[in-house]
């Protein structure tokens, strides 16, 4: 009987919603945040135009019924600001002769680091307005904050450890030459709403460490977090290194890119917007770009499958963050001969799941973070429904304003738009399979190629299907989610998954390009690269050797 209690939310859905006085103090902001200012060349300039009203996911219970929290608003900037940051970026690079570009690593790491600095101060505000705006978690918004200041430490580390493999000189056939990084150019950095924080920083981070100059805009939701460290960007960088702009975002970022200015960009999101952007650049050979973009991983469980393992795993895979990831498992392929157990155990396991507000303790479902979500999700349950799919866990698909209840669809089958589809949310599709071609088909069928996880226990099977998956995807998972980490791992994808390679080292790389300096070996050159080497008269050739 308490089995069947956890099975049916409804009711707890229904009244998912508080009121005002019950929220926690210590989760309260300042509301509503009313944000005018945005960074160019240096200067906080306040915007008096018109602004966007931004509202939380979460809705709280008033006497005229429940409302969408009102975080604050932003400017809505024109194409003129976004040309001006641009220019601003443009003239701090200079063609690659300007004071960030030709500053040397360790200067632009005590940049970094005193960014760095700052931006701890600014941790629990930074937090919170995370936890709003876009409905995580209160952890697992903390865990995005510490996650990505360690991106920023072990970046700074990586860069020390190649230029220190860098900081000498080789001789071949008679060839002095000293081989470093040099950076693209001016970057423009488009991050995503499901961690705009975190993802966007794995992108600016080493494109400003490695010397380029940024215009960027940050992700709507996702856009007021970044209020608190407008600051720390103006103090810990040259005037003209970091740029922000704000609006919409049709409005603002083709003008960027229809200029030629843009150098790299830096975007993840939907491969059709990537597409248009790129379309846009006048020299696209000119362009260099660093995607992250569309997945619909698939997990494949076997008949030998450890059931307790691939459960748990299957969990977090689908429904961490409400499955509103890349790298979540996004369509289940189960052998017949575990299926039933499988779906009854999965659907226990998700009953048992605590759903509710993001700071609430322990809370593994939350609201979703834009309107029209519940809505789409709807519409693929019905979708799948009509071509004989149902709803297997109990209270699954239930809907209040901007929550969803996680929907368990059985057996799904090519017919059905979630079979394709990229929902990016908490609807779980399911299909039975006999024979392994049916997974294996499906993926090469894909136009996605990120990740896929397997879960099974006999060896020659899993040698099998590593083999030729790992040239249909960029990570095979063994008993285990699909994920982006550890940072240090490279992650990208195949198809329209992904264009470059991000890692902590991998970015380095992608944000810039291998430059050398070389001379004969006379006794001439071999003289004047020594006085310069010796005397510190160049940032780049040099054997200085960073600690």
């Amino acid at each position: 009987m308490q089995l069947e209690t956890k099975l049916r939310p409804e009711t707890k859905i229904a009244a998912i919603f508080p009121d005002e006085d019950s929220i926690p103090k210590e989760f309260q902001l300042p509301f509503p945040i009313h944000q005018t200012e945005y960074l160019i060349n240096g200067e906080l300039r306040h915007w008096e135009g018109p602004k966007q009203e931004a509202f939380s996911s979460i809705f709280v219970e008033t006497a005229d019924g429940l409302v969408p929290k009102l975080i604050g608003s932003f400017p809505l900037l024109t194409e003129k600001e976004s040309l001006a940051a641009l220019d601003a970026a443009v003239v701090a690079y200079d063609k690659g002769r300007g004071h960030w570009p030709t500053m040397s690593v360790g200067g632009r790491i005590e940049h970094i680091q005193d960014f760095t600095y700052r931006m701890k101060e600014k941790k629990q505000e930074v937090v919170n307005l995370l936890m709003w705006e876009i409905g995580k978690s209160f952890p697992d918004s903390e865990k995005e904050f510490d996650r990505t200041i360690a991106y920023i430490e072990d970046t700074i580390d990586a860069l020390k450890n190649l230029d220190r493999t860098n900081s000498r000189f080789v001789i071949e056939q008679g060839i002095i030459g000293q081989i470093r990084r040099a950076p693209l150019g001016v970057t423009l950095c488009l991050g995503p709403a499901n961690y705009p924080l975190n993802e966007t920083f794995t992108t600016l981070i080493p494109a400003l460490i490695m010397g380029n100059t940024v215009v960027l805009k940050p992700p709507r939701p996702g856009v007021i977090l970044y209020r608190p460290l407008l600051e720390a960007f103006r103090d810990a960088f040259p005037e003209g290194v970091v740029n922000t702009v704000y609006g919409n975002g049709r409005e603002v970022t083709p003008p960027l890119m229809s200029s030629g200015k843009v150098d790299a960009l830096a975007f993840i999101g939907s491969s059709r917007a990537a597409s248009s952007l790129k379309k846009l650049h006048p020299r696209p050979h000119r362009l260099r770009s660093i995607l992250g973009l569309e997945a619909k991983n698939p997990g494949i469980i076997l008949p030998d499958a450890d059931l307790d393992l691939a459960i748990k795993e299957c969990i977090l895979g689908t429904l961490s963050y409400n499955g509103q990831r890349c790298t979540a498992l996004k369509i289940l392929f189960v052998h017949h001969h575990v299926v039933d157990i499988f779906l009854e155990r999965f659907s226990e396991a998700i009953a048992n799941l605590k759903f509710g507000m993001p700071w609430e303790k322990s809370v593994m479902v939350t609201p979703l973070p834009e309107l029209d979500k519940p809505k789409y999700f709807t519409e693929l349950v019905e979708d799948a429904n009509h071509y004989g799919a149902r709803v297997v866990n109990e209270g699954g698909g239930t809907v209040n304003q901007t929550f969803f209840y996680p929907a368990v669809l059985y057996p799904v089958t090519s017919q059905m738009r979630v079979y394709r589809e990229e929902q990016f949310g908490p609807v779980i599709p399911v299909v039975p399979f006999d024979d392994i071609a049916v997974p294996i088909q499906y993926i090469c069928d894909s136009d996605y190629g990120q990740q896929v996880s397997i879960f099974g226990r006999d060896t020659d099977t899993i040698a099998n299907l590593v083999d030729p998956l790992v040239n249909q995807v960029s990570r095979v998972n063994l008993n285990s989610q699909c994920q982006r980490g550890p940072d240090t791992f490279p992650f990208t994808g195949r198809k329209d998954s992904a264009e470059g390679t991000l890692s902590v080292v991998d970015a380095l790389r992608a944000f810039s390009i291998r430059t050398l300096v070389a001379a004969k070996a006379t006794e001439i050159n071999k003289a004047m690269l020594t006085t310069i080497v010796r005397e510190h008269k160049s940032n780049f050739l040099s054997t200085d050797f960073i600690l």
